[in-house]
C-alpha cells in the first residue's frame, strides 16, 4: 500500500513538472531554452585544429577533443589591451587581424579599429589611425587593404607605408570597396574589394549612389529637444539605382584600369572573384530585371571582357547566395549551380563556358555546396533528395558518379568541413531532437566525438512539457499538396473545440515546415499552446525546396497565391472536428506581416484575427533589388503591385487586427504601416496599433522584444 502511495505521488509530481508553464521571462530573460552549439569555427590550415574567440582570447582548439590546445592571442595581455570582437588570419597564419570597437551601421556593415598581431615577434600594431572597414590581408600576408570614408587604402606591413587607392569617395555619393544599402541587404555583400591570388592587384566595386533618392529616419531616444534626422540612400522599386563599375588597381604601376562590363549602366554586379589566373577576373552581371545572368571573364590588365556563360529565365535567375561558383585548381574548369533544369543542381564547365557535365540531377535541390575536394575528385553538398522537409549530407564524384548519403537521411544536417577535407563538424537535429554537434573523420565517415548534445535543452523541453510537431498536408489544386505542422496542447482532447493561431513567413524560397527542431518563434508558440491554443505553421506556394515552378509561380504577383493558399489552409483547419472555426487567427513578421494583412482582409470569412509585425503594405515602398526580382518594376506591373497590396483591400476588414512596427526600421520602413494605418482610418475601420520608438526591423533593442511578446500574448488571449 505504501509503495502504491509513493508511486502515485511520483506520478503526480512528474506530471506537474511536465506541465511547468513557459513564461516570457523563460524566453527572453532566464535563457531556459538556450541552445548550445559550436560557434564561429574557423578551420586552421592543419585540419586537426580550428580557432575560436572565447573570453577575449583567440584559442586553438583540437577538433578531436574539443579542448583548447593553445591560446594564440590573449586580449588583456596585449599592449594596448584590446577587447577583441572578431579576428581573421593571414593565409599562412603568420599574422592575425584583430577588430575592436566594432560599430554596426546596418545588418552586416560595420566600422572597427583594427590591429595586426605578428606571431613571429609577438608585435601588435594599429593598422591605421581612426576606424576602418573590412580590413583584409593580401594572400602573401605582406599587406592589408581596408575602406575608410568610402575610399580604399593599402598598408604595407613591413614598412608601414600607406597608399590611398581611391580619392573620390563621398558619403551618400561615391562608394569604393564597400556596398550601398540595397546591395548589402539583398545581395549579402559589404566588402567589395578582392585581392588577386599573387597579391599584385586589387579589384574593387565603385558605386555611385548620387542619383538614388534619400530616405529619412527620425531618431527619438537621444533625449534631445529635437529628434535627429538620419538620411541615407534607399532605392525604392522602380526608382533609380546606384551606377556600379569594376576596376583593378595594379600595386606595382599604381595604375587603375576600368573593366568592361558593357554599355548598360542600369544593371547589377552582384559577385566578383578572381579565377586561378591572377590576370583573369570573373564578374557576374545581371540585368535590372534579373532574368539574365552572365559570367564575364575579364583581362585585368586591359579590362577586355567576354561572356563565357549566360542564363536566361522567363521569371528571374536566382543568384546563388552561397557563392557556388568555384574555379578549379587546374585552371581549366569551373563549377556552378543553376536552376535551369527546374531544380537547383551542380554543373561543371570548361573555362570558356562549354558544358562538361551536369554533376547532380533529379527532382530535388542542392541546397548548398559544403566543399569541393579536388584531389579526391569529390563534391560534398546538402540536398533535399530524401524530401523537401529534410536536409541530407551527400558526396558525389565530380564525374557525376558514386553518389552516397553521409549520416542521417531524415532531419536537418548542416556541415562545416575543414579546408583540407579531413574532418567535418556535423550539426544535426530533427523534429523531436535538439541540435547535436559531432566531429567526423571524412575518411570512412566516422564519428569521433560528440561535442554538444543539448541534453539540458532536452530536459528543459521535458520539464516544460514541450509538445511534438504533428506534420500534415492538404491539397489546394491540380493535385498540389502544401505542408504544415500543428502544435497541440499536451492534454489535447479531440472532443473539444480549440482556437488556432496560424504562423507563416511565406517569402520566396523560404521554408518554415521542416523535419527540424524548433524554428521561428517556436518556444513562444509552445507557450501559447499551453494557454489552450493550437498553433499551425504552413508553407504556401512560392516557398522553397520544391523546385523552380513551385517557387516562381508567385512571379509578378507576390501575395496572390500565398493568400489563396493560406485561406485554403484556414478552411482545412476549420474542417477539423477539434477546431473552433470561428476562432482562427494568423500572424507573421516582415513578409509574414504582409501576408497576415492580406489574409485577414481577403480571408475575412475564415480568419477572425491577425497580427502584422514590421509589415510590407505595398511593394512600391520596398527596395529595388528584392522587389523587382519577383515583381518587375511598378511601371511595368502596376496591377501586380496594387491588386495584391493590403492597401487595396482595407474595406474588407472585419476581424480583430494588431499592427506593430519599429520607427527605426531601415529595411521595411515605418512608412508601410503609416500609409496602411491612414487607409484603414479613411475606411472607418477599427484596429490596434503599436510603434516601437527607434527599434529596427527585429524590434529587439532595449527590452523591446520581451515587451512585444508580452503584448502579443495578451492581445491573442483577449481577441481569439
Amino acid at each position: 500500500m505504501q509503495k502504491l502511495f509513493l508511486a502515485i505521488i511520483l506520478f503526480c509530481s512528474t506530471g506537474l513538472l511536465a506541465q511547468q508553464k513557459i513564461t516570457i521571462e523563460d524566453l527572453y530573460g532566464k535563457g531556459t531554452f538556450n541552445q548550445e552549439s559550436v560557434y564561429n569555427v574557423n578551420w586552421m590550415n592543419d585540419g586537426k585544429y580550428y580557432s575560436a574567440l572565447e573570453d577575449n582570447q583567440v584559442k586553438k582548439i583540437d577538433v578531436a577533443t574539443g579542448k583548447s590546445a593553445e591560446i594564440l592571442v590573449k586580449g588583456k595581455n596585449l599592449s594596448p589591451e584590446l577587447k577583441i570582437k572578431s579576428y581573421s588570419f593571414s593565409k599562412d597564419e603568420s599574422k592575425i587581424l584583430l577588430a575592436t570597437e566594432v560599430n554596426y551601421i546596418y545588418r552586416r556593415s560595420f566600422t572597427a579599429k583594427y590591429y595586426v598581431y605578428n606571431f613571429a615577434d609577438e608585435s601588435l600594431k594599429a593598422l591605421s589611425d581612426g576606424v576602418q572597414m573590412y580590413a583584409t590581408f593580401s594572400p602573401d600576408a605582406s599587406k592589408v587593404a581596408y575602406v575608410f570614408e568610402n575610399n580604399i587604402y593599402i598598408v604595407d606591413l613591413a614598412s608601414g607605408n600607406e597608399t590611398q587607392v581611391t580619392n573620390d569617395g563621398t558619403i551618400n555619393g561615391i562608394i569604393n570597396g564597400g556596398s550601398d544599402w540595397v546591395y548589402e541587404e539583398e545581395f549579402y555583400i559589404t566588402k567589395t574589394f578582392y585581392w588577386s591570388p599573387d597579391s599584385k592587384k586589387l579589384a574593387f566595386h565603385t558605386m555611385d549612389e548620387t542619383p538614388v533618392k534619400e530616405y529619412t529616419l527620425q531618431r527619438w531616444n537621444d533625449g534631445e529637444l529635437y529628434p535627429e534626422n538620419y538620411v541615407y540612400k534607399y532605392p525604392k522599386a522602380g526608382e533609380e539605382n546606384s551606377e556600379v563599375w569594376i576596376s583593378v588597381y595594379d600595386l606595382k604601376t599604381e595604375e587603375t584600369t576600368k573593366m568592361d562590363i558593357g554599355e548598360e549602366k542600369d544593371q547589377y554586379i552582384p559577385r566578383v572573384q578572381w579565377t586561378r589566373d591572377s590576370n583573369l577576373l570573373s564578374i557576374i552581371r545581371m540585368n535590372r530585371r534579373q532574368n539574365v545572368m552572365e559570367i564575364l571573364h575579364t583581362n585585368a590588365s586591359t579590362g577586355e571582357s567576354k561572356v563565357v556563360l549566360k542564363e536566361v529565365s522567363d521569371t528571374y535567375v536566382a543568384l546563388n547566395y552561397n557563392d557556388d561558383l568555384t574555379y578549379l585548381n587546374d585552371g581549366k574548369h569551373f563549377l556552378h549551380t543553376s536552376e535551369k533544369s527546374g531544380y537547383k543542381h551542380l554543373y561543371m564547365y570548361q573555362l570558356d563556358g562549354k558544358l562538361v557535365r551536369q554533376i547532380t540531377d533529379g527532382n530535388w535541390e542542392v541546397e548548398s555546396i559544403v566543399g569541393i575536394d579536388q584531389k579526391a575528385g569529390k563534391a560534398y553538398y546538402i540536398s533535399t533528395e530524401v524530401s523537401p522537409l529534410d536536409r541530407t549530407f551527400y558526396e558525389i564524384g565530380l564525374n557525376g558518379k558514386n553518389k552516397k548519403a553521409l549520416g542521417e537521411l531524415e532531419g536537418n544536417t548542416q556541415i562545416n568541413m575543414s579546408s583540407d577535407y579531413q574532418y567535418y563538424l556535423n550539426y544535426y537535429h530533427n523534429a523531436t531532437t535538439p541540435l547535436k554537434v559531432s566531429l567526423f573523420k571524412t575518411t570512412g565517415n566516422k564519428e569521433i566525438k560528440v561535442l554538444k548534445d543539448n541534453a539540458d535543452l532536452k530536459k528543459a523541453g521535458e520539464k516544460y512539457g514541450l509538445v511534438d510537431k504533428e506534420f500534415f498536408e492538404f491539397e489546394i489544386e491540380n493535385g498540389i499538396n502544401l505542408h504544415g505542422y500543428l502544435l497541440k496542447p499536451a492534454d489535447f482532447d479531440a472532443a473539444k473545440k480549440y482556437p488556432v493561431i496560424v504562423y507563416q513567413y511565406s517569402g520566396p524560397g523560404s521554408q518554415n515546415v521542416q523535419h527540424a527542431w524548433a524554428g521561428s518563434q517556436y518556444y513562444w508558440h509552445q507557450m501559447m499552446v499551453q494557454k489552450g491554443y493550437i498553433v499551425a505553421v504552413i508553407d504556401p506556394r512560392g516557398t522553397g525546396a520544391r523546385g523552380e515552378a513551385f517557387k516562381k509561380i508567385t512571379y509578378r504577383n507576390l501575395g496572390k497565391y500565398e493568400t489563396l493558399d493560406l485561406i485554403s489552409g484556414g478552411k482545412y483547419l476549420a474542417g477539423l472536428d477539434y477546431v473552433d472555426a470561428d476562432r482562427i487567427g494568423i500572424w507573421g513578421w516582415s513578409y509574414g506581416g504582409y501576408m497576415a494583412g492580406n489574409v485577414i482582409l481577403d480571408g475575412n470569412e475564415v480568419f477572425a484575427a491577425a497580427v502584422s509585425v514590421a509589415m510590407v503594405s505595398n511593394w512600391r515602398f520596398y527596395d529595388t533589388i528584392y522587389t523587382e526580382r519577383y515583381m518587375d518594376t511598378p511601371q511595368n506591373n502596376p496591377e501586380g503591385y496594387d491588386n495584391n497590396s493590403p492597401l487595396s483591400k482595407v474595406d474588407k476588414l472585419k476581424g480583430k487586427y494588431l499592427i506593430v512596427h519599429g520607427t527605426g526600421d531601415d529595411n521595411v520602413h515605418v512608412q508601410h504601416t503609416i500609409v496602411f494605418q491612414d487607409a484603414l482610418l479613411e475606411a472607418g475601420k477599427q484596429f490596434d496599433l503599436f510603434y516601437y520608438p527607434d527599434r529596427t526591423h527585429g524590434i529587439y533593442e532595449q527590452g523591446a522584444r520581451p515587451h512585444l511578446f508580452h503584448m502579443m500574448t495578451d492581445w491573442w488571449l483577449k481577441n481569439l
